[in-house]
């Protein structure tokens, strides 16, 4: 430990943990094993750090929300193992709202990124430079978004769901699909990203049967429900899909739109 650092005799730090010189570790802090916490980064009060996770040069951890109705409340920022925070990002505690934003395990948060109060970030996502979150968003399991995507505040997005780079999202985003263009459309489904996961070419056609009939084909959202319950065979995929669209708050994405070239 630098004796640079400005460390609270009062954080809890587990072993093994690497803090270069100029961090600064507040009172209310807790630290996991096997952490590595670079140059100039600040740990601020509410942090709660899983085991082996990388906070690199520079990073804002933990302060307070940029929200005008925070008023001081106790909240927590909560960071899973194995999750890398790459240079200057800034990720915000929660607020009454939740009082807690979380970031899942084996997740990487590139250079920059921005993280709003009350955020729920689940295991093995990805958030490339510049990615923009507003507060209460939710971001399933195994996302990808592309660098300098702004996602709108309470918007969710599905599980191995893919976001082009440059992306507006003021729509929530479906599991299992592509997203890119503006208004944000959706382009197709991962289907790399899930054959990469284990996913099978069965329940990748599946996936693509659901939304060719969503999105594809034209039918309004009530017609394309309708006919994916009673067309479609039953499967774990169709179900997800369906729970996600029937509990969205802000509507879902647009559909496919040819683009002239």
């Amino acid at each position: 430990m630098g004796n640079m650092t400005n460390v609270h005799p009062e954080a809890k730090i587990g072993n093994n943990v690497t803090i270069a010189p100029f961090v600064t570790i507040e009172k209310d802090v807790e630290i996991g094993d096997d952490c590595w916490i670079g140059s100039g980064a600040c740990i601020m009060n509410g942090v709660r750090l899983g085991k082996n996770v990388k906070i690199f040069q520079g990073a804002i951890v933990g302060a307070v929300p940029q929200d005008l109705k925070f008023g001081g409340e106790e909240s927590i920022l909560e960071i899973a193992d194995n999750v890398i925070i790459r240079e200057y990002c800034t990720i915000n505690r929660g607020t009454k709202a939740s009082f807690k934003t979380y970031i899942g395990k084996d997740s990487l948060i590139m250079a920059y990124v921005h993280v709003a109060h009350d955020c729920i970030i689940s295991n093995n996502c990805i958030l490339a430079n510049n990615v923009t979150l507003a507060g209460h968003i939710e971001v399933a399991p195994h996302v990808v978004i592309g660098g300098m995507t702004a996602v709108h505040q309470f918007v969710h997005i599905g599980a191995h769901a893919m976001i082009g780079g440059g992306s507006l999202v003021r729509k929530d985003v479906p599991p299992f699909v592509k997203a890119a263009r503006e208004p944000l459309s959706y382009v197709g489904v991962n289907s790399i990203g899930l054959r990469r996961r284990g996913f099978t070419n069965d329940q990748i056609n599946t996936i693509q049967d659901v939304y060719r009939i969503l999105f594809v084909r034209g039918y309004n959202k009530t017609q394309a429900l309708k006919l994916i319950h009673s067309e479609l065979p039953s499967s774990e995929e169709k179900s997800t899909i369906l729970e996600f669209i029937q509990q969205s708050n802000r509507g879902i994405m647009r559909g496919f739109r040819q683009v002239n070239s």
